[in-house]
């Protein structure tokens, strides 16, 4: 029996004959298909008539096919369809280019609605190579917007919508499975309805209601599983950690500096989580400087002073190293130990003494497996190798987004204690609009720090014209003389593409040989060993290195306080969100700071961005803007797992997303009895992997 869920090759031998190239767009069944939504709408019911038809636009119009026929083109040789085409208004030349069996569809009389550009000609007005329908089909239907879809080779619209149009029975035994009564409620058409609409409108009105339901839809089923997941992890059982209230406020007093009131407000979420009976899931969403690692060494040692243990999992080697330096200054004095764990470093810390001593890796991972390491701070080797904790209560992960669910997953299952799992502080700088917050992230509790701290200046940021390029290296130069330092950072695709590497080499040979030969400039990138990196960045910090020529290796964490001026090589390669990283490494102190973005080849499109950039300085609003430029994939890596792919449905539609989210509650606290619904939870809970 043919249902939805039956192979799109079952419903016409040709659907069969093209079944390879159809699963190129995705469509494998006739659901799929469905789903397959148009792109936008011929809409045939703005006819112009010949006469009013201007050069350079695109027009429809309606007529008759007086001549038509095949002929090669005297100068060029090409093969063209040449038609004489008329109304009432009068009459204009139409030409294919090689089209010639098109003569077996249109003949000499046929009335058709012509959709193309119109040009000028030495002689006249022409139409060239454009869209027709009949005009006996699109009236027989009875609407005029006609679907225009994403194609491939091989497939036409035409295709699509006899696909369409053949399968569309098979929506009457569609069972909707949101509740009647959440239809009625938000005034949502049916969703056999919606899918029939969306290709064949019947008018705007429902075209636009069509667009409503499938957009919540797919919005609902977004937090329907984030709800699951929430829901799923309150069962969960944690490590009840208890607030030590005079220790902390102690520790917070010997801070050098005041915590701004987001930090505070951050600090205190993440406590109370912490103290309840099922694990803290946690989103700490900050901007770049923003404060957010000592939000989380607050917590590690509200941790630490409760007994257990905490992971801290940094995307690169360079941040961890970097990070376990920042949490030993941090410390400093506490009767706590530390350890730093990758690939190729292991070290250990005793705050009473701050001696950092290198270790056998062995005998690291049998210290942490033993309890006597309070915070182990890593990269993805604390999943990767055999590391086991004996009382792991906290794992903090930087930078989350660059991390997949299931690397994820594995830390917080390194725990030696198999009947509580460790709560859970996510971290990332770059920024989430709200809406996105709720869409992505609607399992987590979400905590924004977006008061900078104090005395911070706004950063300069310059496109710098190629006439421009040397007054830019000029100006560097001043600024070096005064103490300050400067980052050149160069496009890398990943750390294997051995032409990104080799760029940065590039670039760092023309700066300290031809630009700045009297400097000293080293340079940095993915490939260097541990050690060699860990030097060059300790002589960039103390100012021995002036000017350090990096790939992105040093996009996220770096701090160095004395670098206030960044370069960035081919910006146009680079989103908004990760510009704004870069341009991060700077502006860490009072001082004025800078941030030029170079280019030899910008389109109108990139010097939006860039513009966007040197217009902004607040990272959510950048971020939001990098996602209508971009979208989501790009912005947060498409590697993640289980990123969602929108097909109709907008982040940045706020209201929608905040029905859809409130939905999703309301059902699942009302524990609803409508039996479609529980099946399609059912469905959903087999289909999604649970984190």
């Amino acid at each position: 029996m043919i249902s939805l869920k039956t192979s799109i090759s079952e419903i016409s031998p040709i659907a069969k004959k093209l079944n390879s190239r159809l699963k190129k767009l995705g469509i494998n069944t006739i659901e799929d298909l469905f789903y397959h939504f148009p792109v936008r709408y011929d809409d045939f019911s703005q006819v112009k008539k010949i006469n009013q038809l201007i050069a350079g636009e695109k027009a429809i119009v309606k007529g008759r096919i007086n001549l038509i026929e095949n002929r090669r083109s005297p100068l060029q040789r090409k093969l063209l369809t040449q038609a004489i085409f008329s109304d009432e208004s009068g009459d204009i030349k139409v030409v294919w280019f090689n089209r010639p069996y098109l003569l077996k569809t249109i003949k000499q009389g046929d009335e058709l609605y012509l959709f193309g550009k119109v040009q000028s000609t030495y002689e006249s007005l022409q139409i060239v190579s454009p869209d027709f329908e009949k005009v006996r089909s699109i009236e027989k239907e009875g609407g005029f917007l006609l679907p225009i879809y994403d194609l491939t080779a091989g497939i036409s619209n035409k295709h699509l919508r006899f696909f369409v149009k053949t399968s569309l029975n098979f929506l009457n035994s569609l069972i909707d499975y949101l509740p009647p009564e959440s239809r009625k409620k938000h005034k949502l058409l049916d969703l056999n309805i919606a899918l029939k609409e969306i290709h064949f409108p019947s008018n705007r009105d429902l075209l636009h209601k069509a667009i409503v339901r499938l957009k919540f839809d797919e919005l609902f089923l977004i937090q329907l599983k984030n709800q699951i997941l929430k829901q799923k992890n309150k069962k969960i059982k944690a490590e009840r950690i208890n607030f030590k209230e005079k220790e902390i406020k102690d520790f917070v007093k010997k801070i050098p500096f005041k915590l701004t009131d987001d930090q505070r407000k951050a600090t205190w979420a993440i406590l109370l989580d912490m103290q309840k009976k099922y694990p803290m899931n946690r989103l700490l969403n900050g901007d770049v400087g923003s404060g957010k690692t000592i939000v989380s060494a607050i917590a590690m040692f509200n941790v630490a002073l409760n007994g257990f243990q905490s992971a801290y999992m940094a995307p690169t080697e360079i941040l961890a190293g970097q990070q376990f330096k920042a949490l030993i200054h941090f410390f400093q004095g506490e009767n706590l130990k530390l350890a730093l764990f990758t690939r190729v470093e292991h070290k250990i810390c005793s705050l009473i003494n701050e001696k950092i001593e290198k270790i056998k890796k062995k005998d690291l991972l049998e210290k942490i497996k033993r309890g006597e390491i309070n915070i182990v701070i890593g990269t993805h080797a604390l999943i990767q190798e055999k590391v086991f904790f004996k009382k792991m209560a906290l794992v903090v992960i930087d930078e989350q987004h660059r991390f997949g669910v299931e690397q994820r997953k594995a830390l917080t299952l390194k725990s030696g204690n198999k009947k509580t799992e460790p709560h859970f502080l996510s971290m990332t700088a770059t920024p989430i609009p709200r809406t996105l917050h709720l869409a992505l992230f609607g399992d987590l509790n979400v905590s924004l720090i977006k008061e900078m701290p104090k005395g911070r200046k706004k950063i300069i940021t310059k496109i710098v014209e190629s006439s421009e390029r040397q007054k830019t290296y000029d100006f560097v130069r001043k600024e070096i003389e005064k103490g300050k330092l400067a980052f050149v950072v160069c496009p890398l695709i990943d750390e294997s593409d051995k032409l990104g590497v080799r760029s940065v080499k590039e670039e760092f040979k023309k700066l300290s040989q031809q630009v700045f030969p009297d400097l000293k400039i080293a340079l940095l990138h993915g490939k260097l060993k541990a050690d060699e990196k860990e030097k060059i960045m300790k002589e960039f910090s103390n100012g021995k290195i002036k000017i350090l020529v990096s790939t992105s290796v040093i996009e996220v964490g770096v701090d160095v306080k004395d670098a206030t001026i960044m370069l960035i090589e081919g910006a146009e390669r680079f989103g908004l969100s990760q510009l704004h990283q870069f341009r991060g490494r700077v502006g860490r102190n009072s001082d004025q700071s800078y941030c030029f973005l170079f280019s030899d080849n910008l389109s109108e499109k990139s010097r939006e961005r860039l513009e966007a950039l040197v217009e902004n300085s607040d990272g959510f609003e950048l971020s939001k803007k990098d996602l209508e430029l971009r979208g989501p994939g790009e912005v947060f890596g498409k590697s993640q797992s289980g990123f969602p792919e929108l097909k109709i449905a907008s982040f940045f539609d706020y209201v929608l997303v905040e029905k859809a989210n409130q939905e999703a509650i309301n059902l699942l606290e009302s524990d609803c009895n409508y039996s479609p619904f529980k099946e399609k939870i059912k469905e959903f809970e087999e289909k999604v992997h649970l984190e």
